[in-house]
């Protein structure tokens, strides 16, 4: 079963690359983040023309997160919006079940915030939304899902997941409490699916679009999909499709695929 995460950066915008690496890969559930969308906007026609249902949780200019599968979800389970605060109103999180061979598998796109600029209200709602994601991921566990938190992180785990560390020092996915609420994710039991099958170096999923960051390999990892145990245990394979960056008009992310042996 392929589970990938793709920050689309406008799926309008994108919908021929999306509907391009939906053919090539032919994945089972697609969590994409900043479809940049109202829910009545999203492009559904073509990716269901292509055999996935569509669910969304979109937002006007900015942030919005989708879920694509080729089934559709179990009934009920699809609920919008990360818990802990009923004043947010950025759409960033969907989560849904499905249940396969008897195994129910919980699937959550995610866009975590940005944070920047540091100092300002923007870095404490960054901090604060990883604080409810956090008690979010203690109460799925104990539910005993093969759970899959897919996303954005916008955090940069460690020095190897950069090109340059030192650039971005001063920058909010680098940040000590960033990277320090990250693992607090990962001391929950969580496993970041990349890092459990490679310890190898310029490992990236984000190439900005300045100063030719894409041509000189000058990239970051922060797209992450943090599994279970349950889902680890069934953990076959991950990919990074680097090359969907090299087509015409593309995000500045790229998709990260595993395979769940269900």
């Amino acid at each position: 079963m392929l589970i990938a995460t793709w920050n689309i950066n406008g799926v309008r915008a994108r919908i021929d690359a999306l509907t391009a690496w939906l053919t090539e890969r032919s994945p089972d559930i697609v969590c994409l983040q900043e479809i940049k969308s109202l829910d009545d906007g999203f492009p559904r026609q073509a990716v269901e023309a292509l055999g996935y249902h569509v669910e969304t949780h979109g937002q006007k200019g900015f942030n919005g997160v989708a879920l694509l599968s080729k089934v559709a979800p179990d009934n009920g389970s699809v609920s919008r919006g990360l818990p802990g605060d009923e004043s947010d109103e950025q759409s960033r999180f969907i989560e849904a079940c499905w249940t396969v061979n008897g195994q129910r598998v919980r699937v959550a796109s995610l866009y975590l915030p940005n944070g920047n600029p540091l100092g300002t209200e923007k870095f404490t709602y960054k901090l604060s939304w990883m604080q409810r994601l956090e008690a979010h991921a203690i109460a799925r566990l104990s539910d005993e899902d093969a759970l899959i938190l897919a996303g954005d992180y916008n955090v940069i785990p460690e020095p190897e997941d950069c090109r340059n560390p030192a650039a971005w020092l001063g920058d909010a996915l680098y940040q000590p409490e960033s990277r320090a609420a990250y693992r607090r994710l990962l001391n929950l039991g969580l496993l970041d699916a990349v890092r459990a099958t490679t310890a190898a170096g310029e490992v990236y999923t984000f190439w900005d679009y300045q100063a030719g960051a894409w041509q000189k390999n000058n990239g970051i990892r922060i797209d992450h999909l943090l599994l279970s145990p349950e889902a680890a245990s069934r953990l076959g394979s991950v990919g990074i499709d680097k090359h969907v960056r090299g087509w015409e008009k593309p995000s500045d992310h790229v998709p990260v695929v595993i395979d769940l042996m269900l």
